[in-house]
């Protein structure tokens, strides 16, 4: 018997991991960091791309780098990847924040997924999803981007007294949420859909809540994939974030901004 899609998705969010550790390994001091960065982006979205063709050629891809197989719009099958999740942290000596994000969408929902974290050699899937750790006591968490921290992010955390966590891609944010790290991670500045959907499966998956920031259902698999905002927290806490959010004024741009 062949692999199911949430073992093919977390097999090949590892190997596609492991490839990127690889060129990681050959870095020199002497290496641009965007010449780093494209050989990650290009050599992770080939293998995924190349392993779905041979594993899924009836199934569509929509990646961050292009699309792939059958025409999305006549498929029920759509795998939404990211082959590198990240690209400024996996260039920085040191960081763990990035990922590889594997995803099937049918009917719009995610079905199946895995993120792989490969500097910290974790994979987390749908297949056997992680159990959602008890809150600590204390204030709630909520993650923000390191570079780009939203000013409503700031009108919620002081609503709900809670603290915000600097950290990377979106995807580390969303695993983040999972392994009981942080509470909650909230985004207006607008992602695409390969930015979100193997997280939220696996984030669903574990027992959490994913919606849009007014609490309507996230979508993919859309003829447009840009996703205007997004909020993934654990479930006690998700009626007051979405309370706080909806007493804030909500600016979202039209750059991607994690």
């Amino acid at each position: 018997m062949g692999e199911d899609d949430h073992e093919l998705a977390a097999r090949l969010a590892r190997q596609a991991g492991d490839r990127l550790l690889g060129l990681h390994s050959g870095r020199t001091s002497e290496v641009d960091p965007r010449v780093l960065g494209d050989a990650g982006d290009n050599a992770s979205h080939e293998l995924l791309l190349a392993e779905l063709a041979r594993t899924r050629p009836r199934d569509s891809v929509l990646s961050e780098h292009g699309v792939a197989g059958p025409p999305r719009e006549s498929c029920p099958r759509v795998w939404v990847v990211d082959p590198l999740d990240g690209t400024r942290e996996f260039t920085e000596p040191g960081r763990t924040d990035w990922a590889v994000h594997v995803a099937l969408v049918e009917d719009h929902a995610v079905t199946a997924s895995a993120v792989a974290l490969p500097a910290r050699a974790a994979v987390l899937d749908t297949g056997a999803p992680p159990r959602l750790p008890s809150r600590p006591a204390g204030r709630p968490r909520i993650a923000v981007s390191r570079s780009r921290p939203p000013a409503f992010v700031d009108e919620v955390a002081g609503a709900l007294d809670a603290e915000t966590v600097p950290m990377g891609s979106a995807g580390a944010k969303i695993a983040a949420v999972v392994l009981g790290e942080v509470d909650a991670y909230l985004h207006a500045g607008g992602q695409y859909e390969w930015d979100s959907a193997a997280p939220v499966g696996v984030a669903r998956a574990a027992g959490l809540h994913a919606s849009r920031l007014d609490g309507s259902e996230l979508t993919y698999d859309r003829a447009d994939p840009w996703l205007p905002d997004l909020l993934v927290c654990r479930p006690e806490l998700a009626d007051a974030l979405l309370t706080a959010v909806s007493r804030t004024t909500v600016e979202t741009r039209s750059e991607v901004s994690r």
